[in-house]
């Protein structure tokens, strides 16, 4: 393990009534004794796993030092955990996926706290990808009010979008991330070889992000995805370098200047609120989540050409990009109007109109307020 020279630190906004995130990254093989264990704490620590991280290699020692069997974690049932201690350290692994998250997987983390004899005092550490962070953090700001809280992120969602800037908890029924508050991670970890273990899949997801981030923000981060294909996909180390760090201070910027989303961080859920309803009515887990936000960037691009808010050329340019990694980017196997109502439900409308993220140009995003005619253009 090398820490790099990279790290850097999120300082919120003074009003925001958080302090920083201070955020480390690391090449070479992921070393969570080394960032862990080499000193002696008093302090007690909740760690928070799923069962596919704890069993990578990599985290062999780890999962060593609270003597768990793996057999025993193969097939944990939805909202249960298999919890662990060693001294003042407990250790909570739930099963991986998004159908684990939920309100009960959250309270199992707050019950292992409890059970434990954890005081404010304590530290809640996630490690993993966007579903554990996202509920760690928010059994955090609830357990005794808020206790802090850190990411090891494992995921190439998590290190480019999930992990960074505060935005926590859970789904609820077939609905993302419902229940939840802004709770930010003291201290951020990311070792870009946690990549290199995801399945194609996974990892696929994950570019999702970051291919928005470009579009958002970095016109040379989108000309890579456009001329660098074969090496984004092989995950060259010097390419995940780059679009992990690029992507994390991209957000970090954001959401420094406006944490709880009354402005422009809401240009982060560019394709979210198309992507969000697809998720929900395919079933959760059914598509990943950047397949359902490629797709919505996708639907994106088409609202903003049928209305006359970009170009064909951009629209296009963009859908291409988006195809070329193997996203659909066409119509949904499922009903527009199913979508639609979804697409209601959504938490960032402030009234009965769908609010969207749309672009009218290279890095240029505005959001808008779109009728139900409209989005079933893009939708059938």
């Amino acid at each position: 393990m090398k820490k790099t020279n990279d790290s850097f630190t999120l300082e919120f906004a003074k009003d925001s009534g958080f302090d920083r995130t201070e955020i480390y990254f690391y090449s070479g093989t992921p070393d969570l004794m080394g960032v862990y264990f080499s000193e002696d704490t008093k302090q007690n620590r909740l760690f928070v796993t799923d069962n596919t991280i704890a069993a990578l290699e990599c985290n062999r020692d780890f999962v060593r030092h609270f003597n768990v069997d793996l057999g025993d974690i193969s097939d944990i049932k939805i909202n249960e955990s298999k919890v662990y201690r060693n001294g003042g350290d407990t250790l909570c692994i739930i099963g991986s996926g998004e159908k684990y998250k939920t309100i009960e997987s959250v309270l199992e983390m707050v019950k292992a706290a409890l059970d434990s004899n954890f005081n404010r005092n304590c530290l809640f550490i996630a490690i993993g990808g966007g579903v554990i962070t996202d509920m760690t953090a928010f059994a955090a700001s609830m357990f005794k009010r808020g206790v802090d809280v850190e990411f090891v992120s494992t995921t190439m969602l998590a290190d480019v979008d999930a992990a960074v800037g505060g935005k926590t908890g859970c789904d609820f029924g077939n609905y993302k991330n419902m229940i939840g508050a802004f709770y930010p991670a003291k201290k951020l970890h990311v070792f870009s070889d946690f990549v290199k273990s995801l399945s194609q899949k996974e990892y696929i997801s994950g570019l999702a992000e970051a291919i928005k981030t470009a579009f958002l923000f970095d016109k040379e981060m989108l000309e890579l995805f456009k001329n660098e294909r074969d090496k984004v996909l092989a995950r060259d180390s010097e390419i995940l370098n780059r679009l992990i760090s690029g992507c994390t201070k991209a957000k970090a910027k954001i959401v420094h200047e406006d944490l709880r989303e009354k402005g422009s961080r809401a240009f982060l859920n560019l394709g979210h609120t198309f992507g969000h309803a697809l998720e929900a009515v395919s079933g959760l887990g059914e598509i990943t989540h950047g397949e359902g936000v490629a797709w919505g960037m996708a639907r994106a691009f088409e609202y903003g050409r049928k209305n006359g808010l970009c170009s064909d050329e951009y629209a296009q340019n963009g859908i291409n990009i988006l195809a070329s990694y193997g996203y659909n980017v066409g119509k949904a196997n499922v009903p527009a109007e199913k979508i639609l109502d979804a697409m209601r439900k959504d938490k960032k409308n402030m009234s009965s109109v769908i609010k969207l993220i749309v672009q009218d140009g290279p890095q240029s995003t505005k959001i808008i307020e779109a009728t139900d005619e409209k989005i079933l253009e893009v939708l059938r």
